[in-house]
Formats: structure tokens, C-alpha cells, sequence
């Protein structure tokens, strides 16, 4: 591990996904995470199957314990994973620009639930939280010129729902009903309430100074 690591009470943090999105959303509060990407196949059909709320758990969790078996006692790993539900599917990554198109489409006018999953493992104490956070999203009415021209430029196609708050797809969301960054694909809040129940202190891990 680097020594830029962030520690509260010697705990080395770790955010098991490769999602910059995530990993921006660490950064913005102080946290310095080291990324190990997990591998987990997220398109296991057996995992597939699941509710989409009970899906991004299980893969946030399966995440997180795959890379625990990469790492020491001293680390926090956080494992997510999100997924957008329309009409009761899951409506993960479009992959490719047809599936995008058809996807805004559908969804413009419209709106789903984002439910992003979390798995935070203290293994220090042998101690692990799962949660879940959910969104309402509402989308803008988007012209056919506008969707073609978002998706011409990718980035859609690896992000769940196919559109995300801190990118382009931001001016076609025109309001949300709950967390923004679980919507971006990690719930800050969800995460510092889990800090605090481990027993540990949110302003350590994030690097924020304490008086005297």
C-alpha cells in the first residue's frame, strides 16, 4: 500500500471498484483510498435474477469480500455497486450506443430508482455493514439531437441507467428524490453513519483537522 493512504485509528482505506466516479467522491471529502478492483462478474446470471435492490447488495458485498482476501487486519474496505430500476427492471450498463439510444429514449419524460448497494468491511474487528441507498430520478423531456450527441460521446455506455449526475447527462436530469452522490454511486452519508457505528471518527477518516 502507498503511504498516501488516508488511516483512522490505523485503518488503511480501500474502495474495491473502478469506478472514478467513486473514487472522485472519496477524494471530495479528504478520503485517500487505494483502489483493488475486484473482477467480480457482474453479469453472473444467478445474480441477475435478483430484485435490482437486492442485486447491487449482493454484488457490493461480493466485491468487498473478494478483495478482503487481498488484504491485511488494518483495512476499511468499501464495496458498491448500482444499479438504475425502470418499470421493475434493472437497467444496468447499456454497453453499446444502440442500447444507449433505445434507453434514453425510453427513459426521457420518465423516472426510475437508482439503488446503489454498499458493503463496508472493518477488518480490524471482524465487523461488516451492508446497506442500501435509493433514488427517485426524474428525467427532462431530451430531443432525439440531444440523446444522439449524448451517447455519440461514450459516456453512458459503462455507467448504470446510462447517464450520471457529475457528467454530461447532468442538464437532462431535472430532479432527484434523494442522496446525490448514491446517485453518483457511493452514499457519503450512508458511509459516514457506518464510520460512526464501527466506532470510529468520521473527521479522522477524512482528514479533517480536530481542535484542541
Amino acid at each position: 500500500m502507498g503511504t498516501e493512504l488516508l488511516m483512522s485509528k490505523n485503518r488503511q482505506v480501500v474502495l474495491a471498484s473502478a469506478s472514478p466516479s467513486r473514487k472522485r467522491l472519496l477524494d471530495s471529502v479528504g478520503i485517500r483510498a487505494q483502489v483493488l478492483v475486484s473482477g467480480v462478474d457482474e453479469e453472473d446470471p444467478k445474480l441477475n435474477a435478483l430484485a435490482p435492490a437486492e442485486l447491487v447488495v449482493a454484488l457490493a458485498i461480493l466485491k468487498a469480500h473478494t478483495v478482503k482476501s487481498q488484504v491485511g487486519q488494518n483495512h476499511l474496505i468499501i464495496g458498491c455497486d448500482s444499479t438504475f430500476e425502470f418499470n421493475g427492471k434493472s437497467l444496468g450498463k447499456p454497453g453499446t450506443p444502440e442500447v444507449a439510444i433505445a434507453r434514453c429514449k425510453e427513459l426521457r419524460g420518465n423516472f426510475g430508482l437508482l439503488h446503489t448497494g454498499h458493503c463496508i468491511i472493518d477488518t480490524e474487528q471482524g465487523i461488516e455493514i451492508s446497506d442500501l441507498s435509493t433514488s427517485k430520478v426524474y428525467f427532462a423531456e431530451m430531443t432525439d439531437s440531444e440523446i444522439k450527441a449524448y451517447v455519440s460521446s461514450g459516456e453512458p455506455l459503462e455507467v448504470a441507467g446510462g447517464f450520471t449526475l457529475d457528467g454530461l447527462s447532468a442538464p437532462f436530469v431535472s430532479r432527484i428524490e434523494g442522496d446525490p452522490s448514491g446517485i453518483i454511486g457511493l452514499s457519503l452519508p450512508l458511509l459516514r453513519r457506518a464510520v460512526n457505528s464501527l466506532g470510529l471518527r468520521w473527521e479522522e477518516l477524512s482528514g479533517m483537522s480536530v481542535p484542541a
